[in-house]
């Protein structure tokens, strides 16, 4: 889907201008998007593969929820927006909690990608077979537990599993995750 979002500048303050999210990639202009992180009091995590439809990474796993910040809309509002339309989960936004901010450039070939992702983390209440994937944005859904998201990140320059220059990213996440739980 083409929206329009607000364009940032290299330090990701706002610049008062709007674009279609393809004119942003194209062009390589800063920009905001959403990761929220669901975890399981049992110490799981949830993963959404990614759809064999996704023109970037199609088939890895991948953060929960995630998704581009709508021009106007809050950081909030977008992670409460691609929760539901993503999984078709409703969440307190009480429970929605910021762990930090990450600086994604990379060069994708027809697209440049440089987002600001704006990381939150949030208790999952709900069974994995009550959650409902979007079919054009997510291929499949599961939940992992820690030491099984190690081992796959440990291993994920070659099992073909996790986005494989994304590992600082995933291990500030998990670590994050863990200290919620006192784990």
């Amino acid at each position: 889907m083409d929206e329009y979002i607000d364009i940032v500048s290299a330090t990701g303050e706002p610049t008062g201008k709007t674009a279609l999210k393809s004119e942003a990639h194209k062009n390589g202009w800063y920009h905001h998007t959403i990761h929220l992180w669901l975890y399981t009091i049992e110490g799981e995590i949830l993963l959404q593969q990614r759809s064999h439809k996704k023109e970037i990474h199609p088939l890895l796993w991948d953060v929960s929820v995630a998704g581009h910040i709508d021009a106007g809309e809050s950081f909030i509002e977008a992670a409460l927006r691609e929760t539901k339309e993503e999984v078709g989960l409703t969440l307190n936004p009480k429970n929605v909690q910021k762990i930090g901010t990450f600086l994604h450039e990379t060069d994708y070939g027809n697209i440049q990608d440089n987002e600001f992702h704006q990381v939150y983390i949030t208790e999952l209440n709900a069974k994995l077979s009550d959650l409902i994937p979007q079919e054009d944005e997510v291929e499949a859904l599961k939940l992992v537990s820690f030491k099984e998201f190690d081992k796959l990140l440990t291993q994920s320059e070659v099992n073909n599993h996790f986005i494989p220059t994304n590992t600082s990213y995933y291990k500030f996440v998990i670590n994050a995750i863990k200290e919620k739980l006192g784990v």
